[in-house]
């Protein structure tokens, strides 16, 4: 059954009822009082320097440009163990994705995110029509639009695809949620590669990373071409 038109969907982002005040001090809450239940800890285990510096990655995977794609290489190339790389990527995409699911309405109102998700979803037709694929495989295409390395493939992002082709705000957490696992341990595991790649033959492993990088993008900028042709026509 082909999912609700986005335009339907979209309206349905806001808050079905009232959330009174305590009720909405425990959403805004909750999601990072479990990313502090986590981060905080670490500190007993990695070094305090080390500790500021994944701090400073996890916020920077929550503000674009930066995705899973570029801050899990980094945090593997300072000497972070891929696995907790993995993991804490994982973990912000969930609480991202949580965020949005229990305060969207908030997240219209903080500047900068709210302006950026009111383009989103006024340009929720277009974005489809370059993806037809999210819509036609539903859950699955969130999945896969978490998993592969785009701009805004985040929780964030991924959550207003999610409602905007129809999901629940539980199906679109567990899409986030499978798709996160495959994507972030899939790159953290070829990050780790290179990597002692680059440590026993520094020459063939620059030569891969280069090779890697040189074929993403190019084909990053030919799907840019080919959607910049597409606009230009529907134009």
């Amino acid at each position: 059954m082909r999912p609700p038109s986005f335009r339907i969907a979209a309206l349905e982002l806001a808050p079905s009822r009232p959330v009174h005040l305590p009720e909405r001090i425990i959403r805004i809450i909750l999601p990072f009082a479990i990313g502090l239940c986590y981060y905080i800890p670490l500190i007993t285990v990695i070094p305090y320097e080390r500790w500021l510096i994944l701090g400073g990655f996890m916020l920077a995977y929550i503000f674009p440009p930066a995705g899973k794609e570029s801050v899990i290489p980094l945090g593997i190339a300072v000497g972070f163990p891929w696995w907790l790389m993995a993991f804490t990527i994982i973990l912000m995409d969930i609480l991202t994705g949580l965020f949005m699911a229990l305060n969207f309405d908030v997240a219209l109102k903080i500047p900068g995110l709210g302006r950026w998700i009111r383009k989103f979803i006024a340009n929720g037709e277009q974005f489809f029509a370059r993806r037809p694929w999210l819509e036609r495989f539903y859950f699955a295409g969130v999945v896969m639009f978490v998993m592969f390395p785009l701009q805004g493939s985040g929780g964030i992002g991924a959550t207003l695809v999610g409602r905007m082709i129809g999901l629940s705000p539980g199906k679109v957490l567990l899409a986030i949620t499978i798709g996160s696992i495959i994507g972030c341990t899939a790159i953290a595991l070829g990050a780790e590669f290179i990597k002692e790649l680059i440590l026993a033959n520094p020459a063939l492993g620059l030569a891969v990373a280069v090779l890697i990088i040189g074929t993403l993008a190019v084909i990053y900028l030919v799907y840019r071409r080919k959607m910049m042709a597409r606009d230009s026509l529907s134009g």
